[in-house]
């Protein structure tokens, strides 16, 4: 699925998602995800949204762990560094201008109202996103039955309402709880089909 490219041009690519890196981390979420997905082939849908949930259970900026990842699966041990150095530098270089001229301007109504007019964009875009890695589960879960898909969208509507109502409750027990939701009804579907694996395989012998 990698379509390979120089080491250049690798980091010339987070080079350009580190310039455009403006509206925060839904649309730098958005950027990496077509570069990655739609533009470069790195990955499939599938695989993006497996490594983005994959992500969320580990400490640390999502986006820096993402940055590895993907530096690491397509370029190697040099390509975690050429990644990092792209999406940083200039974003980090940008952002301390933009603080400096705006500690000068920031009283000034134009300024506000330029604010309130790039909130709505950045939430569009986050929701876009997250559709667009909605997506390749819901068609998967589709394809495994009509309980399963159903049951995707229980757990995307209810880990909403949940973060929307508690919004103080720990990430990580959401997400501990919804994937232990999901691996206990894969597990019950796969023991129903008999296509469980058993526990301890031929070639291993329990003791």
């Amino acid at each position: 699925m990698n379509r390979p490219l120089s080491r250049g041009r690798f980091f010339l690519v987070w080079l350009m998602l580190g310039i455009q890196s403006f509206g925060g981390g839904s649309v730098v979420l958005a950027m990496i995800r077509r570069a990655a997905v739609e533009q470069y082939g790195w990955l499939t849908e599938a695989q993006f949204t497996r490594d983005w949930a994959l992500i969320q259970v580990a400490p640390g900026i999502n986006l820096i762990a993402l940055t590895i990842l993907l530096g690491r699966r397509v370029a190697g041990k040099a390509g975690v560094f050429l990644a990092l150095a792209g999406l940083l530098l200039p974003s980090a270089l940008i952002t301390v201008l933009i603080t400096l001229l705006y500690s000068h301007f920031a009283e000034r109504p134009e300024v506000r109202a330029a604010l309130r007019g790039i909130l709505p964009v950045t939430v569009g875009l986050g929701l876009r996103t997250s559709w667009q890695m909605a997506l390749p589960l819901l068609r998967e879960s589709s394809r495994e039955g009509r309980v399963s898909f159903l049951l995707s969208i229980l757990l995307i509507a209810g880990c909403g309402a949940i973060a929307a109502l508690w919004g103080r409750l720990p990430v990580v027990l959401l997400l501990c709880g919804s994937g232990l939701i999901a691996a206990l009804y894969n597990l019950y579907r796969a023991i129903r089909t008999g296509s469980h694996p058993p526990l301890f395989p031929p070639s291993v012998k329990a003791e």
